[in-house]
Order: C-alpha cells, then structure tokens, then sequence
C-alpha cells in the first residue's frame, strides 16, 4: 500500500494533538474533536458495519451499526475518521448531492486502495506503535515466557481491540512473526 508512513504519521499526528498517549483510544473523542457525530443505530444487515455522511456545511455523521460488537464499532469510527481525514467521499444522490464512504464487506478485502488506507489509519489510531511497542515491552517485562498467543490477548485488551486487530497490526508492525 502506498503512503503507509504517511497514514501512520497522520493517525499519531492526530493523537499527539488531542494528547492521548495512552490505551484505549477514546475514538469518540476524536471524531468530536474533527467536529463528527457517531450515530448509532442497527443496520438492515450486518454487512454494512458503518458508514460516513458528507454535506457541505453540516457536521459530517459517522453512521455506526449497533449490530455490531463494541470492538467492531470502535475500528469502524476509526474506520470513518480515517475516511474523513485522508478521503473526500464519493457523491450520492438522494433529494440533493451528498458525499458517503461505506465500511462493509469488501472494506477487508485489499482490493480497494481507499479502503486499505481506511484500515491501516483506523490500525494506526486504535494501536499506535509507540504505545503497542511500550505496551508490549510491559506484558514481557512482567512475564518473559508467555506465549504469542497470550500476549496478543493482553495487548488487545488493554487497547479494547479484537485479538484478530491486534494479531495483524502487530504482525503488520513486525512485532509478532506470522502465524
């Protein structure tokens, strides 16, 4: 993916400004902070995780599907603000002209490179790797042999992510070998 330094600057860049320098990210508190409102409220489906509304002179609205585990709407307003940060939106007509971006199934799929950038940021805010290394660094300290598989668990807790979010972005940090 291009610009993988650049998404990971931009995401602590945004963090250091709000002065969060510690697990969890308070994700909420960052959309307000780029003046965005999280609904939530249960899709018709599942596959439709979130979803970020753009019109021109109103506060843009992260659309966040209740349906959905806590861990899964966190990384989706991630998701969002990442969309709102790095991408201008695709246009939708309804009754006027607005711009949407959709987290759904193919989000995850690598083939959208938008999207990529949305996960990678959304990674890199949920987990940023000053705080995934300390964090690391703390669990090994405390217990030097405990497996891979009990470290990401930990690690993943203290930032509220899914084990399977916190397995890639350390893997992707090159922090954990693949599995």
């Amino acid at each position: 993916m291009r610009n993988r330094h650049l998404i990971e600057a931009k995401a602590e860049g945004l963090l250091q400004e709000l002065g969060i320098h510690a697990a969890p990210v308070p994700v909420d508190r960052v959309a307000h902070h780029l003046g965005a409102r999280i609904h939530l409220r249960p899709f018709d489906s599942r596959d439709v995780s979130g979803m970020l509304f753009r019109e021109d002179g109103k506060p843009p609205i992260i659309g966040v599907n209740a349906l959905n585990g806590e861990k899964r709407q966190r990384f989706t307003i991630a998701h969002e603000i990442a969309h709102l940060v790095l991408h201008p939106g695709k246009p939708l007509i309804l009754d006027r002209q607005v711009k949407v971006n959709f987290r759904d199934a193919t989000s995850s799929t690598a083939t959208d490179e938008e999207e990529m950038q949305a996960n990678a940021f959304a990674a890199a805010l949920l987990m940023p790797k000053f705080l995934v290394a300390e964090r690391l660094h703390h669990h090994l300290e405390r217990d030097a042999h405990v497996a891979d598989v009990d470290i990401v668990k930990r690690i993943a807790a203290d930032f509220d992510v899914s084990i399977q979010a916190m397995e890639y972005r350390l893997t992707n940090l090159g922090l954990l070998s693949p599995a």
